[in-house]
Parts: structure tokens; sequence; C-alpha cells
């Protein structure tokens, strides 16, 4: 295993992270007893593996069902020194309600203390006022701090940019959890900002998140040769220096072998990146044009400013991945989750698309006069039924 420096946590952080949404057996709280032997057992050899290979960070969250409860059982039979433990506590207006939250995990996953508390999803306006406000639930993590129950405060996020940007220029944060990878690499900026403020920074979901990599279409498989689509994207991330950590959401014990297959090749990265980097944007540009390609995103509105609150800027990059990548399944999947996730993947659909007039919204683009012909397109290639966030199912 590889180990990065925590941003000024000074953890010793390994490249990959065993993340905790996967193996559990609900996404709602049960009783103990109600967990089959089965899933525990696997969840336990799980996380047995995941140490052994040197993933000795595990990262979970309340909000994940019954994997603290589950993790819990496990981590009572290991030393604590042998492993790093994060969970995540969404924000709350009342401080009071987030503390007993985060002691609600701490019984779970039975331990004194976690090394890293995340505040769970600073995606908007709101959750911001939550976590900073006076009273909120960033103060309220500082004084478990100060009582020992944490030793570093941090916040995931799946908001915009600018939003991720003004919580790390608070300067509050030891690190962040966020999206980035091969297809959406626009939080670069905020992970600049990050590296200036010495935080730690942690990827969400790279495989997921990042083009449902372990189910990959034949056409990406082509252009990533030889390596897979999920070790390309691994080592496409890690080859970033400021990247500290992936979080990979292992459901069972071999679910980590794809991913160590890029260690090896991390000290030559860039030599083994570079024709597949070259092969991707010819494809992309082949399918796209090349202006759209260089251009598609320039001045668009945001969902908010948006008539029907279409999200435009994440439509049409599905329906790019969609074309350039044949990544039908992921684009269709993430495009029938609009409307369905609140906060968490904001904006609709370009359902009401033929009752609303973008002249307005689009007058900064290059492509306005194109565009609504595009969602049009996009709505016929990728609406299908609604899509729930696996916590709603």
């Amino acid at each position: 295993m590889r180990y990065r420096r925590f941003g000024r946590t000074e953890l010793s952080m390994p490249v990959f992270s065993c993340g905790g949404m996967r193996y559990q057996y609900q996404w709602q709280d049960v009783p103990p007893e109600e967990i089959p032997a089965q899933n525990q057992a696997n969840l336990e050899a799980t996380i047995r593996r995941s140490l052994a290979l040197g993933i000795n960070h595990i990262e979970t969250a309340r909000g994940y069902g019954t994997s603290e409860l589950q993790l819990g059982r496990v981590l009572s039979n290991i030393p604590r020194q042998n492993y790093l433990l994060q969970t995540k506590v969404s924000p709350n207006a009342d401080g009071q309600v987030f503390r007993k939250t985060v002691e609600q995990s701490l019984r779970n996953l039975q331990v004194d203390y976690v090394d890293l508390l995340g505040l769970h999803g600073i995606n908007n306006a709101e959750t911001y006022r939550h976590a900073l406000d006076r009273g909120g639930s960033l103060e309220v993590a500082r004084q478990l701090q100060a009582e020992g129950k944490i030793r570093f405060i941090g916040f995931s996020t799946h908001g915009p940019t600018q939003l991720i940007l003004d919580a790390i220029e608070t300067d509050a944060f030891d690190y962040v959890n966020l999206h980035w990878y091969y297809i959406n690499q626009g939080n670069w900026p905020a992970i600049e900002a990050a590296v200036r403020h010495d935080m730690g920074i942690f990827i969400i979901s790279p495989s997921d998140k990042g083009g449902q990599l372990y189910n990959p279409p034949p056409k990406l498989v082509d252009l990533c040769a030889p390596l897979s689509p999920m070790v390309f994207n691994d080592l496409f991330c890690l080859s970033h220096p400021q990247i500290h950590t992936l979080s990979l959401g292992a459901a069972r014990p071999s679910d980590f072998d794809e991913h160590l297959k890029a260690l090896p090749l991390l000290d030559n990265a860039q030599e083994t990146l570079r024709p597949i980097l070259r092969r991707l944007e010819a494809a992309a540009i082949e399918a796209l044009g090349q202006d759209w390609y260089e251009t598609w995103d320039q001045g668009l509105p945001s969902h908010e400013d948006t008539p029907a609150g279409i999200n435009i800027p994440v439509i049409l990059w599905l329906r790019n991945l969609a074309i350039a990548f044949d990544l039908e399944n992921y684009a269709r999947m993430r495009y029938n989750l609009l409307g369905q996730a609140s906060h968490w993947f904001p904006g609709n659909r370009a359902d009401l698309l033929h009752q609303v007039n973008l002249q307005a919204c689009l007058r900064r683009s290059p492509h306005a006069d194109k565009i609504p012909d595009l969602l049009a397109d996009a709505h016929s290639r990728l609406g299908g039924p609604v899509v729930q966030r696996l916590s709603q199912q």
C-alpha cells in the first residue's frame, strides 16, 4: 500500500480508503437481531481484507443505515491503533441534535473517538449555514473535539464548486471529501484551495460516480487499454499528488483486487496515462466536434437561474458522456435521478422544456441557439423511470 500525508492532520493516509456505503444490510436502521449472519460475515471479511492490504482508513456515515452498527461489531475486536476511522453526520440547525447524532455514531461504532468527523453534505446555502452559523454544527463539533471524541473535523460535499470554495476559505476544516475524477474535473479549483489551506483531500466514489467503472462499456474499455477503466481512473486521480485518498466502496473482499493494479504504476503514471488521455480526448472530439468539446460549458446558467429548474450543465455533460464514451447506462441513471435527490444532486430533467423559454438564461452561452434542441435530444436518449438515491430505496 502507498500512503500520503493527509494535509495538516499529519495522518498517514492510504491512497485507497475503505468506504462503508455498499456492504451494509439496510439503508435504514434496523434492530441488531434482524441483521443476517451472512451479511455480517461478509462485512467483517471485507474489513479484515482491507486491513490486511494496508487500507487502514475505514469511512462510513450515520446516514448509511446499518453500516456504523455493523462496523462496530467488527471494530470492537480490532486494536484501536490499527485503523483510522471516519464517520460523517449531516449538519443540523439545532446543535444539540447534531451532538446527539454524533454520540449515537460513537455508540454504534463502539469507539471512544473517531479520527475524522465529516460534516456530511454541505451542498447548498442551508446546509452551509447549519454547519457554520453561530451555535451550529461546527461549533458543537469543536466542543466534541475538546472532549476527545473527535481528532479532526472536515466536510463532505456534493455542492457547486463556489460553495465548496467558500467553505474551504473559512479555514475551519482539516479536510474535505469531494468529487473529482476523469469525467468530472470541475472541482479542481476547490482542490487547489484545499492545498493552500493544507487540508486532507478525499475523493468520493471515483468508480461509481466516476462512470460506473465496474461495468464499463466496450468503447471505454478499448480507449483505456491496456488498463481497465477503473485502474485508469485510479491512476489518473492519484497521478496528482494533491489527491491523498480515493474511496473504494467495497461490497465484498474481492472488490479491492482491481484497484490494487494501480499501485505499481504510480511511479511512472504520466508515461502510462499519456497515450490513454490522447485517445480519450480524440474520441470525444470526433464524437462531439472540437468546438463543442472545448466550449460547451461556457456561460451556462445554474439550475437556480433556469426556468423549471432544468439543470442544463449536468444534462449536457451526461449527453456528452453518452455520445463520446458510450456511458449511456451511467448517463441514464444520473439523468433520471434529477428531481429526486434534493441538494445531493439538484435540479430537474428537461421534461418541461417545451413549456419554457431559455433564451434569457442562455444569453452568455456561445451555443445558445442549439442548446434547447440538445436538451430535447438528451431527454429522448436518457429519459426513463425516475431513479432514487440509494438511501431512499
